[in-house]
């Protein structure tokens, strides 16, 4: 007799590894996805640099390399371009101001002043000739005025017996009329003579000007080139030390080309080349300071050059105080620049983790040191040892201010 089975209640069992690998699978998928697996990074404790969050005083200040240079430096450049005959001094010879440096031929120039000095002796000529030819004219006019004159007296003269004569019926009338006719003919002749020579007098003396002061222009224009000649004396401006002079005997010197330059040596200036992120902070009359053998020395900042270039813009300094002992040029000096008051604040080291985070975010440690977590922060001011922390940090608390580079995507380190 057959039995009738029964089918088991439940999942068969050839199912279930594929049941619970599918489980576990899941499960990996879902840690993947939603862990923390992705953000988390192991790291060697020692490796690291940790520094503490503190509120301290900030010292508002930067330091920067600066070169001691001349207060002020002079340029070399000739007036007159021409060919070096002589060089009198090298670099590093101390001059005065007034004494000639280099000597200089140029033999158009030489030519220029022998046609000025031609064509201001043939002015002088033509004015001495017209001056000559105007005084023998004035005497022939005065001469015939004279002459007019005397015309006149003796015109009237006859006009004034003939005028009786006729009054008493002793000439005829023609006589009469012709000697009054005359007189007026020589008053009129008379008035003609005195306008003509008015004029003639005017006319002289503006033409005499004229010339006189084309004359005067002539003899300034020979002065102008015969000093132009001692231009071919390129003379020290101030009294100082010749940096540079760059002339070889034979070489052709353009007018205007720079040839050397004199250092004033009767003080000295510092020039800094300083990161633009400080251009807004940095402006004349803040104070500084730099250590030299032992002693300190103060400086002002003199000026701020506006032009960037390469990042960087220049300033200069000058002392306030003592200059050091054996100062000289080119001498580099390790400077702290007060851009501010120094003022209580949160502070942290300064720390490679700034070239990868700008300083928006850090690695904070958990009260056990075992975990660093990544926190937004803002960063304010620095100086050459810290940060100021304007959000994002307390004190008490302790950063990871070492490089980033190697867990720069992470959000939590575990220490070991």
């Amino acid at each position: 007799m057959d039995i009738k089975l029964e089918k088991k209640k439940g999942v068969p069992r050839k199912y279930i590894p594929y049941i619970v690998g599918g489980c576990l699978a899941l499960v990996v998928l879902l840690w993947l996805a939603f862990g923390n697996f992705s953000n988390t990074l192991k790291v060697e404790k020692r490796g690291l640099s940790i520094g503490d969050v503190k509120k301290e005083q900030f010292n508002d200040y930067v330091r920067l390399d600066g070169q001691v240079e001349p207060i002020s430096v002079v340029q070399l450049s000739p007036e007159e371009g021409g060919i070096v005959i002589e060089k009198v001094v090298d670099e590093g010879a101390q001059v005065k101001k007034g004494d000639v440096l280099v000597r200089l031929r140029n033999s158009n120039l030489d030519l220029q002043i022998l046609n000025a000095e031609s064509e201001l002796a043939e002015k002088q000529n033509l004015l001495r000739n017209t001056q000559i030819s105007m005084e023998q004219d004035r005497l022939t006019n005065k001469n015939e005025k004279i002459q007019l004159d005397q015309d006149v007296i003796r015109k009237h003269r006859v006009y004034q017996q003939q005028e009786k004569l006729h009054e008493e019926q002793l000439n005829s009338r023609e006589d009469y009329l012709e000697a009054k006719e005359d007189n007026e003919l020589a008053q009129k002749k008379h008035k003609l003579i005195i306008q003509r020579l008015l004029q003639d007098s005017i006319y002289r003396l503006t033409q005499v000007n004229q010339m006189e002061e084309n004359l005067a222009n002539m003899r300034k224009n020979v002065l102008l080139v015969r000093k132009r000649k001692e231009h071919l004396n390129v003379c020290s401006q101030i009294d100082g030390e010749v940096g540079l002079l760059d002339v070889e005997l034979g070489q052709n010197i353009n007018s205007g080309q720079m040839i050397g330059q004199i250092n004033d040596m009767s003080d000295y200036k510092v020039e800094v080349m300083i990161d633009e992120h400080y251009i807004d902070r940095v402006r004349a009359g803040l104070s500084a300071t730099f250590e030299r053998e032992g002693k300190q020395y103060g400086l002002r900042v003199r000026k701020v050059y506006p032009e960037v270039r390469d990042g960087k813009f220049r300033i200069d300094f000058v002392f306030t105080g003592k200059r050091p002992n054996n100062i000289r040029s080119g001498q580099t000096y390790y400077i702290d620049l007060q851009l501010g008051q120094s003022e209580p604040a949160i502070i942290i080291p300064k720390g490679t983790f700034f070239s990868v985070t700008g300083g928006n975010w850090i690695f904070v440690l958990d009260k056990d040191g075992k975990h660093a977590y990544r926190r937004k922060i803002r960063i304010g001011r620095q100086n050459p040892e810290y940060y100021e922390v304007l959000e994002g940090l307390e004190p008490g608390e302790k950063v990871i201010v070492s490089g980033y580079e190697a867990y720069k995507d992470n959000d939590i380190l575990v220490l070991e």
